[in-house]
């Protein structure tokens, strides 16, 4: 199944690399969304301006609790490579003690879904914990960063999970061997879709959550349909 199919999450960004989608989004990053700077990989000046940004990025660690201003380094990274086709000629434009390991990492996190870097820009993943994340693929992206704002799990425990998920075992697995369950989150409802709501769950004989599932199941199913 291609990750963009109905009712199943992106494994990777659909916008355009240099397009700061989220850091140009006042609902997320306030005031700061006018100072967003997209990078386009075509344009050579642009790509000579990652480039700069990348130098200074590895060189200011000043920085690092700046959750906007780390994906706007990734996404100085991303594009720095894209623009000229190799991490290692990216590592050579940049100059100074920027290495492929480091571009690497953060190219990979500005690949990250929309939806995972909203959390970051907002302080919710860490962008070291991020960095981590973007290691794995898939749904299994998805579980971490989850799992790192419903469970509040630490850098490290989120760099431990990363390394055990492979081929065969899942993020899901990795969390769940540490007592971690995904799927509970906590809803605040209006007072009336709860009396309902509970209402409905003790006719039945079922849990409220059963509800709410197929109920969100239906709207997502809904939505994934293209109008004609």
């Amino acid at each position: 199944m291609p990750d963009d199919a109905p009712g199943r999450p992106p494994a990777d960004r659909e916008e355009p690399v240099g397009q700061p989608v989220v850091r140009a989004d006042p609902a997320v990053t306030g005031e700061r969304a006018e100072e967003a700077v997209g990078f386009d990989p075509d344009d050579p000046e642009s790509v000579a301006e990652a480039a700069e940004t990348v130098r200074a990025f590895s060189e200011n660690t000043v920085g690092a609790a700046d959750n906007v201003y780390m994906l706007r380094g990734a996404a100085a990274c991303a594009a720095l490579v894209r623009g000229v086709g190799s991490y290692k000629e990216a590592v050579e434009r940049a100059g100074g003690d920027v290495s492929v390991s480091f571009v690497r990492k953060w190219a990979r996190v500005h690949d990250l879904p929309q939806a995972i870097r909203r959390h970051v820009a907002r302080g919710d993943i860490a962008p070291t914990a991020a960095k981590h994340i973007a290691r794995v693929s898939g749904v299994d992206r998805f579980d971490l960063a989850w799992a790192v704002v419903d469970a509040d799990l630490t850098v490290r425990e989120v760099r431990r999970m990363a390394s055990e998920v492979d081929g065969t075992t899942s993020a899901a697995e990795a969390l769940a061997e540490r007592g971690i369950e995904l799927g509970r989150v906590e809803l605040s409802l209006p007072l009336e879709i709860y009396r309902e709501l509970r209402r409905r769950a003790a006719i039945e004989n079922r849990e409220p959550g059963e509800l709410v599932g197929e109920a969100l199941e239906a709207y997502f199913a809904e939505e994934s349909v293209t109008p004609e």
